[in-house]
């Protein structure tokens, strides 16, 4: 049996991590692959799997090595309360791409442009997971699959594609914006086709996805209110598409 420490060592800097019981749980249900998973407590472990995903107990009894707390301690940036963590290996950039460009889409692609907070990034890509997008896509500089990110998304990265691109690099589809001088997203209904674009809390919409914009949208606000927090504003958008006929609605 190959030793799990080495293992890790041996693949840390190329595959994802995964951070604790949800990351891992959530990989594996939507078919990552996983070769090495360590923790501190592996009767612990198990109990949770029993709790809370007995689907994928099965498979969690099968890959989890259980290790001194120090050495998961020294294999991971941030100890989780879980004291668990795994690698997985990242769904290459070709099947992503294919994916977000496959047609007819039946639920649109999130973008955002230019997003500059990795928690905020994490927790859009968990909601897009959860409402069935076809996809998370960032432009700029923000790697979608840093570890940071991976952790805020809790594994849900296996369950939607999350590329990083250039505007101009987009798939298809008609792009709806979100920016305050936009027209009332309450009374649009969003195609599944859509690209759904949200800028940065700070800066909003760079003037590349403006350009490439079909349709302006802004969310209901009450005035003198600034802004809604990014993942909010996803949430937001994305529950009225499938209010209005999205996700089998």
């Amino acid at each position: 049996m190959t030793d799990p420490v080495s293992a890790w060592h041996r693949l840390a800097d190329s595959h994802v991590l995964l951070d604790g019981f949800h990351a891992l749980k959530h990989a594996v249900r939507f078919g990552a692959e996983v070769p090495v998973a360590v923790t501190a407590d592996r009767e612990a472990a198990l109990a949770l799997a029993d709790e809370l995903a007995p689907d994928v107990r099965g498979t969690l009894d099968a890959l989890l090595a259980e290790v001194p707390e120090t050495t998961y301690a020294s294999l991971v940036p941030r100890p989780h309360p879980t004291a668990l963590a795994a690698l997985a290996v990242r769904p290459s950039r070709e099947a992503q791409l294919a994916k977000l460009a496959h047609t007819p889409r039946t639920a649109p692609v999130v973008v955002l442009d230019n997003p500059r907070n990795l928690g905020n990034a994490g927790a859009v890509i968990r909601l897009a997971a959860g409402f069935g997008a076809t996809g998370v896509v960032t432009t700029g500089t923000l790697d979608p699959w840093h570890p940071t990110v991976v952790r805020g998304g809790a594994g849900l990265h296996f369950a939607t594609a999350v590329e990083r691109l250039t505007v101009a690099d987009l798939p298809g589809g008609p792009v709806f914006a979100l920016d305050p001088e936009g027209d009332d997203l309450r009374g649009v209904k969003l195609p599944d086709d859509a690209l759904l674009a949200f800028g940065s809390e700070r800066s909003g919409l760079s003037a590349d996805l403006r350009a490439r914009a079909d349709h302006l949208l802004s969310l209901p606000m009450r005035p003198q209110v600034s802004s809604y927090n990014l993942a909010t504003s996803v949430a937001m958008t994305l529950y009225h598409w499938s209010a209005t006929g999205g996700l089998s609605g």
